[in-house]
């Protein structure tokens, strides 16, 4: 004999009901997830100071002055194959080029760029994009000497740079502590002199360097600072460094976005390139 039990209708309306907030739920937060993850770009696609506007801001662009400086641009496959007599005759005189990301990218565009700038009279060079939560910093050295990163004292060369700066992809120190951070560093730059006999160059942003090393100054009696900031002075430097080498102060140039100055006159561009 079936018994009517006036609670179980209760129950079951508020089953019901809890079913349906939670399909609600689900598809409220669906496209806030799928956003978030549409922001995240695709391996590979990292280029210098890709994260300076966003984290730092724009304010302006430098004033001239007195000291001598030398223009230069830095390039990756988002510029494609660039019109390289054209940045010549505009005054540009070097130039860095992206190798490699990771252990898993070499720039398809590499060729065109690396030998093009070389091709118009340019000294360039080639820098490398750290992700320091792929692989260690051995690893990567290796891989960027390995796919464009070498040096020869050809006075047209300048020492591969270490891109490190804001994940793209994730966390903005990639997962490490400070001093993990640093390690990572010290293992890249350890590995890349091995290889190459050169002191590699260092691009970061102050901003960034202060939150993910600490501010950590022991790499500056070698390695040559390639510091970020779009405004019209370069600010603060990371401690341990007197001055910059080069300075990337806008990333809205007229042919080619990314533009920098060489902190001396085009005979310190050859001297840095001569080791």
């Amino acid at each position: 004999m079936l018994v009517h039990r006036p609670g179980s209708v209760r129950g079951r309306r508020f089953a019901v009901t809890g079913i349906l907030l939670a399909a609600f739920s689900l598809v409220f937060t669906l496209p806030a997830d799928a956003a978030s993850s549409a922001d995240v770009p695709p391996r590979g696609s990292a280029h210098m100071g890709m994260g300076v506007a966003a984290h730092d801001g724009e304010h302006g662009t430098p004033v001239p002055g007195r000291a001598a400086q030398t223009e230069g641009v830095d390039v990756s496959s988002h510029q494609g194959n660039v019109a390289w007599s054209t940045l010549w005759n505009s005054g540009v005189k070097w130039a860095y080029v992206k190798a490699t990301e990771g252990t898993y990218y070499t720039n398809p565009y590499f060729a065109q760029q690396y030998n093009g700038s070389y091709n118009v009279g340019m000294i360039r060079g080639s820098y490398h994009f750290a992700t320091p939560d792929t692989t260690s910093g051995a690893a990567q050295a290796n891989y960027f000497v390995d796919h464009g990163g070498g040096w020869s004292k050809d006075g047209k060369t300048l020492p591969g740079a270490l891109d490190i700066e804001w994940n793209p992809y994730g966390a903005t120190c990639y997962g490490k502590s400070q001093s993990a951070m640093v390690s990572w560093i010290s293992d890249f730059l350890n590995t890349y002199k091995a290889r190459t006999g050169r002191d590699a160059v260092i691009y970061t942003a102050t901003s960034w360097w202060t939150q993910c090393t600490g501010n950590y100054g022991g790499f500056a009696a070698n390695n040559p600072l390639w510091v970020a900031r779009y405004a019209s002075t370069v600010g603060t430097l990371p401690a341990g460094w007197g001055y910059y080498t080069m300075w990337q102060y806008t990333s809205s140039g007229p042919t080619v976005g990314d533009h920098n100055k060489f902190n001396g006159a085009l005979d310190r561009v050859q001297a840095l390139a001569n080791g």
